[in-house]
């Protein structure tokens, strides 16, 4: 895509925006790709873009927080820290600085379902960092005082983004209380309890049975020969040898919900909270993308109807706010608010269900629904601007939905979607039956 066409691309939706109309010319070009699969399962996905002269490279590990044991759980999130401590030609910490020295980028991380590294470098440095991604896939240290150490670095991370944080435990007491039985219900980064029980042969045999090649998808785009990137892969990341076992997928499903289900949970925390979350379904299912949509409308920023209604209107919240988290597994979409002073947590209850309870009911605007499908169709180009950007939406694709095809196909699935749709699912999902109602309240009462 040239500047002088991205940008007509970005004026037309700036216009459709302001209009209530998308024009049809804002959808950008369709990916141009190679796949290919090598003999020892790794998958490798090639997108050229010679705009400037830089590769972005990532590895997606399908390996995330629900693929972790009951006890053993930060495990996924432990493993991206451990990644940068070496391997067999590589010193700790080495391959970031590696990267720093020649005008590049590198960093990490882990979501419920993926661990990726990624890496962006001048073109000519292709070689370099695909070497070293073999590298620590085929030969990674694991020794006893870097697992030890490494361990501690964790649980401070723990501490400083969950523990020492007001309502850091917000997503955890969610995730608990709505799953019974997905490992869903135990955050990325693991609980303490974990952390101290793993050992060096846990950790080992995580990397024996999740770090091999079937398990990895490796994506490049930007300024390179397409005939030589693939002979690069090869002749590094092919070399590693095949996994002599299939990595397992034995996920426990969650049961289905059956009735309501309401806690009062204890909390250090200045105010009280209250979550109604719905059980939803998955990334890529039809009904996913109109839960999107009913998502942006009712708790997207402070012009979403939950936040126009319990902080505006009424005053019953300090704050509102709630997302579809719609990830590889069936998940949540929750709506929560921080109540305000002098107001209660039923009462803010009451008007989170009434918001839910009126989008089954009537719907969302012809207005609400074009606005969303402009402000997606922004944000879907928008965010191919890079070859970063471009490189994650394929990875997406393939490893979460794996159908690469969907890294262009959603575009003209969303704005097909309908009123119609997002009643429908509205009806589908906010149910009494499937509703988790959570009032989180201060330890010792309000002060």
């Amino acid at each position: 895509m040239t500047r002088r066409w991205r940008w007509r691309v970005v004026l037309a939706t700036v216009i459709g925006l302001a209009t209530g109309v998308l024009a049809a010319a804002a959808r950008p070009p369709k990916f141009a790709y190679q796949r290919v699969t090598l003999p020892n399962g790794l998958v490798a996905i090639l997108h050229q873009d010679r705009s400037t002269p830089i590769v972005n490279i990532q590895l997606w590990y399908h390996v995330g927080s629900k693929d972790e044991r009951p006890g053993r759980t930060g495990f996924a999130h432990f493993f991206e820290h451990l990644m940068f401590k070496g391997s067999r030609n590589v010193e700790p910490e080495q391959h970031t600085s590696i990267i720093a020295s020649v005008g590049g980028q590198a960093n990490a991380y882990t979501t419920e379902d993926t661990t990726v590294f990624w890496q962006t470098v001048p073109s000519q440095y292709l070689p370099l960092a695909l070497w070293m991604e073999a590298d620590r896939l085929a030969t990674l240290r694991i020794d006893q005082d870097t697992f030890v150490r490494e361990r501690e670095v964790v649980k401070e991370e723990r501490r400083m983004r969950i523990e020492n944080q007001p309502y850091g435990r917000l997503n955890e007491i969610i995730y608990e209380q709505a799953f019974t039985t997905h490992p869903y219900r135990h955050p990325v980064i693991g609980s303490m309890d974990d952390l101290n029980a793993a050992t060096l042969e846990d950790v080992r045999d995580f990397y024996a049975t999740y770090y091999v090649p079937s398990n990895v998808t490796v994506v490049i785009a930007g300024d390179f020969d397409v005939a030589e990137a693939e002979g690069l892969v090869r002749q590094y990341l092919g070399r590693v040898p095949k996994a002599e076992r299939a990595v397992p997928r034995d996920i426990p499903r969650e049961p289905a919900q059956k009735a309501e289900k309401r806690v009062v949970v204890a909390e250090n925390v200045p105010l009280p909270a209250v979550v109604v979350a719905h059980h939803i379904t998955y990334d890529g299912h039809p009904d996913a993308y109109p839960l999107h949509i009913a998502a942006k409308v009712l708790s997207d920023g402070q012009s979403s109807r939950i936040y126009q209604r319990l902080v505006y209107q009424s005053g019953l919240a300090l704050t509102a706010f709630g997302q579809a988290n719609l990830i590889e597994h069936p998940n949540l979409f929750y709506a929560a608010a921080i109540v305000n002073p002098g107001q209660s947590p039923e009462a803010v209850e009451k008007a989170l269900i009434a918001e839910l309870d009126r989008i089954k009911a009537e719907g969302v605007s012809p207005r609400e629904l074009q606005r969303s499908k402009n402000q997606f169709a922004r944000d879907y180009i928008l965010g191919r601007e890079t070859v970063q950007q471009k490189a994650t939406h394929l990875a997406h694709a393939e490893v979460l939905h794996a159908d690469i095809t969907t890294a262009d196909g959603e575009f003209d699935i969303f704005q097909n979607i309908t009123q119609a749709d997002v009643k429908r699912v509205a009806g589908t999902y906010f149910t009494p039956q499937s509703r988790v109602v959570i009032h989180i309240m201060p330890k010792g009462g309000l002060q």
